[in-house]
């Protein structure tokens, strides 16, 4: 049986899926799964090896349309739901599996604050559109790999990192996903431990903002690495410290414990860090992530995916962050 599973993006959208795409290949007998993304997000998933062939779109849906139908697909797995997947499902003609959306749960909630969200996790709710295949969660949690090679090598951080290291992702896809530079500052400056900050060429001078207040307790990787190189350096930390980023998602791949910053978006739309139970028994009795919001904000979450500024104009779901209690809390779960 031949499968298309489709999801377009992002990073960590992209990741939450992969449980689906395990379950899938691992489950069904001679599943054979390919998985259709945009091409800019190829270092996601082209070292997982329950994919066993990559269709990528750039701008030219026909072409991808007419590629796709040549492969005669037994079943098309919509893990995206847009107006894109609309197309290729409609020319296609196969029999369509799709996730639960939930796009006026979530306009609700966003625009009026009513929340009617059924309280499942997308990864879940991925999972349930295979249920009439027969796939169940495996709980092993969510995979990124990371090729041979394409890691970090032993010189690339600095020895006062080498021992051990908070890592903390500073940079989010929308302004209103991310802490304030000063909120950072003062995040690093009441973490008394080595500190990683990672992010994309985007934030490399807000990384550098950040790490000018302690050079060598602070190394600001921003900018420098691959993703699978960032990847990597999320998967040594002893800790992740993140933003909704796509990160906070590969850092739960690895086990890794998370403590997750919302501003704009809220785990109230159903994400948040994401672990399979065989996961969480490697930790027993431990917490191994935190959620911190500010409460009783009744304009959190304001969008699903963040907004270049704040609608209000206060942006007090993040300008009123304790950075004391967060960093107090990385203090306790390194010990």
């Amino acid at each position: 049986m031949k499968f298309l599973v489709i999801r377009f993006s992002s990073i960590g959208d992209i990741v939450l899926t992969t449980p689906a795409i395990r379950c899938l290949k691992t489950q069904y007998p001679n599943a054979q799964v390919h998985f259709l993304t945009k091409s800019s997000f190829k270092a996601v998933t082209e070292a997982n090896p329950y994919i066993d062939q990559f269709h990528y779109f750039e701008n030219d849906l026909n072409t991808l349309i007419d590629e796709l139908k040549t492969e005669n697909f037994d079943y098309i797995i919509d893990l995206h739901k847009n107006f894109r997947t609309a197309i290729i499902k409609f020319k296609l003609k196969k029999p369509v599996l799709s996730y639960n959306k939930l796009s006026i749960q979530k306009w609700l909630l966003t625009q009026l604050g009513i929340n009617t969200m059924p309280k499942r996790h997308i990864t879940d709710r991925c999972l349930d559109a295979l249920q009439p295949l027969g796939i169940q969660n495996d709980e092993q949690g969510l995979d990124y790999f990371i090729p041979d090679g394409k890691g970090i090598q032993p010189n690339d951080i600095p020895l006062a990192q080498m021992a051990g290291y908070v890592a903390i992702v500073i940079g989010a896809s929308y302004f209103t996903k991310k802490l304030p530079v000063k909120k950072l500052q003062a995040l690093c400056e009441q973490i008394n431990f080595p500190i990683v900050l990672i992010g994309g060429k985007e934030d490399t001078n807000d990384g550098e903002a950040i790490a000018s207040i302690d050079p060598i307790k602070i190394y600001n990787a921003c900018g420098k690495f691959s993703l699978y190189e960032s990847a990597d350096l999320v998967r040594r930390a002893k800790l992740i410290i993140s933003h909704d980023t796509g990160f906070q998602y590969i850092a739960c791949a690895f086990n890794k414990k998370v403590l997750a910053i919302w501003g704009g978006t809220s785990p109230l739309l159903d994400v948040e860090p994401y672990y399979g139970k065989k996961q969480l028994q490697l930790h027993g009795e431990t917490i191994v992530y935190e959620n911190f919001i500010v409460p009783k904000l009744t304009c959190q979450p304001c969008s699903n995916y963040g907004t270049k500024k704040c609608p209000k104009g206060h942006f007090k779901c993040m300008q009123l962050q304790d950075t004391n209690n967060i960093a107090a809390t990385a203090m306790r779960w390194i010990k």
